[in-house]
């Protein structure tokens, strides 16, 4: 971590803030707003640092937004992301040599993948130089970060989270949010899709406790490991292998039987009670959204050790553009040879950061027959962590980018009808709230890979059209076009509403010859002129299985917040916002530099 922080001073990537600054919300707030400048701003290093509510003061720093540009991504891979892909589709692709030379050459390669693999070390670690054991455990001696005003408590945010199957066989090294309880319990976030639930499962019915050790620091490559998509059962600490091309060395933690890298700056070791939970959260999480009260498994402390002079690392989430922005680019450039093993004609793919990335994935394929799109939307959402995409749009190879969304959106607009539509159900993101269920919700997939002919509408000004759709939806507030040039404008209104959406749908009814595509929002909280945004709400807010509306040529979705109205039952959480005290005060003390266009537009 000293030689990152070394790194990103050296290019300029690196801003110290030394103004005393409390772990309760600044801290966090202060990132919130660096990653939402231009190319990410820059990183943070937090070099006074205290907990105003205990009166602590740590003698740590805090770093943050590390991975946030794409510049400070490859700096912390130390190659370009695209090298790595390629290394990926060349181990994939090897192929028995039929030459003298070819066998040495690749007697060379793999030779050089002995480098892969993990190295355990029989003496300690530079992460165990100081040690709190049994009694002399306290999580309150960590900087950890309240990151919003409706948290639950302090979250470890960044920490890597090391588990083994029952046997031993199996590792798994993965990134969940912990709670911190007290000075000795963390609430473990294990959905019930990832590795380390399918491991506590095992210990559970076996009745054993099961073991957990989480770093935080080193190498940020590390951290970027814990969130790779990797199959399950596979070590993610292969990949640091594959991208440094030297071994991650492992020492074992003093209380848990498991492996840790040497040079992380904290350990916190523990064992999980299977046969106890506790309720975790709320949490200000990457939807822009609150997760709720739900209950998890809960893990003792049992020791933590560190270096001597360690740094913090912790990262903040809630509404686009974050940090994960940027890991998120690294992972889909890296993964797409994987994920072309099961779709192979997949030319390209794309999520983009403000649609939450499991809310919607852009797909460029090569069709070859009828349904060939529906095949792969059924190979996505059986695919990974690509089963938790609630949306898919995908589109033949002479689609424009896919991160050029004018010119893509356009080229949707202009081949879609309601035919291109397909439905269906199945697995969600635990941090789903949308669905009427956990777990389990609607699915969209758009298949454009094909035009279909459409005739555009009649177009009217937004302000003519508003008239229009006041006559027969009172609760109507503002409307704005978007796409007006293309087959399928996007009519998006405002309303107060009062009654259940597809009434207000059906309504436009008289008015098909002016509308394509009706997107319904609230008016409370929505700017309906800011694309960025609205795609962010709607995609968080609709469950296909509910809130799709068709008639004849004319599609709606209703983006607004679910209530007794949609016979919804659950509750549904608030918008993560910043807490405006906290900013007022550091914008008091000269640090809050964000331009208040950004501010607006990003909705804090």
């Amino acid at each position: 971590m000293k030689r990152t922080i070394e790194l990103l001073k050296k290019n300029n990537e690196l801003r110290v803030i030394d103004q005393e600054l409390d772990v309760y919300l600044e801290i966090p707030h202060l990132a919130y707003a660096e990653v939402k400048k231009k190319d990410g701003g820059k990183a943070l290093l937090f070099t006074n640092v205290v907990d105003k509510k205990s009166g602590k003061k740590f003698s740590e720093p805090v770093a943050m937004n590390l991975f946030g540009s794409y510049k400070r991504c490859e700096l912390l891979f130390g190659r370009t992301i695209e090298s790595v892909a390629d290394e990926i589709i060349k181990l994939l692709h090897m192929k028995p040599p039929s030459t003298m030379m070819g066998k040495l050459s690749m007697a060379s390669e793999l030779f050089s993948l002995k480098n892969i693999f993990p190295k355990k070390l029989s003496k300690s670690g530079a992460c165990q130089e100081v040690k709190y054991l049994d009694e002399n455990v306290d999580l309150y001696k960590l900087p950890v970060l309240t990151t919003w005003e409706q948290d639950g408590g302090p979250f470890i945010t960044m920490g890597q989270v090391y588990t083994q199957s029952l046997d031993g066989e199996m590792v798994n090294l993965g990134m969940y949010r912990l709670q911190v309880y007290d000075k000795n319990h963390l609430g473990m976030h294990w959905q019930i899709h990832k590795d380390s639930s399918h491991f506590f499962d095992q210990y559970q019915k076996a009745g054993k406790k099961m073991p957990v050790s989480v770093a935080i620091g080193g190498d940020p490559l590390y951290t970027w490991c814990a969130t790779a998509p990797l199959p399950y059962g596979v070590n993610e600490l292969l990949m640091y292998g594959l991208i440094k091309k030297q071994p991650a060395k492992l020492v074992k933690s003093l209380t848990t039987p498991l492996y840790i890298p040497q040079d992380v700056d904290y350990v916190i070791e523990g064992w999980v009670d299977t046969s106890e939970m506790r309720i975790e959260g709320p949490f200000g999480d990457h939807t822009g959204y609150y997760t709720l009260r739900e209950p998890y498994p809960v893990m003792e402390v049992s020791a933590i050790t560190m270096k001597k002079n360690p740094t913090f690392l912790a990262t903040v989430v809630g509404k686009p553009p974050l940090e994960d922005k940027y890991m998120g680019w690294a992972t889909g450039k890296i993964f797409f040879p994987l994920l072309k093993t099961t779709a192979p004609d997949l030319l390209d793919y794309h999520m983009p950061e403000n649609a939450g990335f499991h809310n919607l994935i852009l797909a460029k394929m090569q069709p070859h027959y009828k349904g060939h799109a529906k095949q792969f939307m059924h190979a996505f959402w059986g695919a990974g962590q690509m089963s938790f995409v609630k949306h898919a749009i995908f589109l033949d190879e002479n689609a424009p980018k896919l991160e050029n969304y004018e010119t893509l959106s356009a080229y949707i607009l202009d081949r879609f009808t309601p035919k291109s539509l397909f439905v269906t159900e199945g697995i969600l993101d635990a941090l789903d709230h949308s669905s009427a269920e956990s777990l389990v919700g609607g699915k969209l997939g758009i298949d454009v890979t094909a035009a279909q002919k459409q005739e555009a509408p009649e177009l009217l000004g937004d302000e003519e059209l508003l008239l229009r759709v006041k006559e027969v939806i009172p609760e109507a507030v503002n409307l704005h076009q978007f796409m007006r040039r293309t087959k399928n404008p996007i009519t998006v209104i405002s309303v107060n509403k009062i009654k259940n959406l597809k009434n207000c749908f059906e309504a436009l009814a008289e008015l098909s010859p002016y509308i394509r595509i009706v997107v319904f929002v609230d008016d409370a909280k929505n700017d309906i002129f800011n694309p960025y945004m609205l795609i962010w709400r709607v995609t968080n807010n609709i469950d296909a299985t509910r809130d799709l509306f068709i008639s004849g040529l004319t599609v709606g979705l209703d983006g607004t917040k679910k209530n007794d109205l949609d016979g919804f039952t659950r509750e549904w959480p608030d918008d993560v916002d910043c807490t405006h005290s906290v900013v007022e005060s550091l914008k008091s003390k000269g640090l809050w530099d964000l331009e208040d266009k950004l501010y607006k537009k990003y909705q804090l």
